[in-house]
C-alpha cells in the first residue's frame, strides 16, 4: 500500500490565525446577517432600495399594519440598516448607506445568477 503524504498546513493556518477577525466581531457579523434573515425586514429593505418611504406607504405596499412596519423599522434602525428624517409630522425612511444597498443588491444578484445564465444560453 502506498503511504499517504500528510499536508503541512501550518503556514496557512498561522497566517489565518493572525488575520481572522476576533470572536466578538464574528459574532456581531452573524447577528447582522440574522437581521437579514426575516422576510418582512427584507421586503422593507427592498422597498427602500430605490427611494425613501414613510410608514404608511410601506404599509400599503406590503399589505401590513403600520404598527407591524414600525416595529420592523425600529429593528432595522437599531441595527443601522435604515435611517430616518422628519418632514413635518411625517417620518421618511431610507437605506442607511451604500453598504446596505450593496449587501441587498449582491445577495439578490447571487440568487438570480443561474436564472440570468439560463436566459443567456
Amino acid at each position: 500500500m502506498r503511504e499517504r503524504k500528510k499536508h503541512d498546513h501550518s503556514i496557512v493556518v498561522d497566517k489565518l490565525c493572525r488575520t481572522l477577525p476576533d470572536e466578538e466581531h464574528l459574532c456581531d457579523l452573524a447577528d447582522l446577517f440574522k437581521i437579514f434573515g426575516d422576510t418582512t425586514r427584507m421586503r422593507i429593505l427592498y422597498s427602500l432600495f430605490e427611494t425613501e418611504l414613510c410608514v404608511c406607504a410601506i404599509s400599503e405596499l406590503l399589505g401590513m399594519t403600520q404598527s407591524a412596519i414600525s416595529h420592523q423599522l425600529r429593528v432595522l434602525k437599531d441595527n443601522h440598516l435604515v435611517q430616518s428624517r422628519r418632514e413635518g409630522k411625517t417620518i421618511y425612511y431610507s437605506l442607511a448607506d451604500e453598504h446596505v444597498r450593496t449587501i441587498i443588491g449582491q445577495g439578490y444578484e447571487h440568487l438570480t445568477e443561474n436564472e440570468r445564465e439560463e436566459i443567456i444560453r
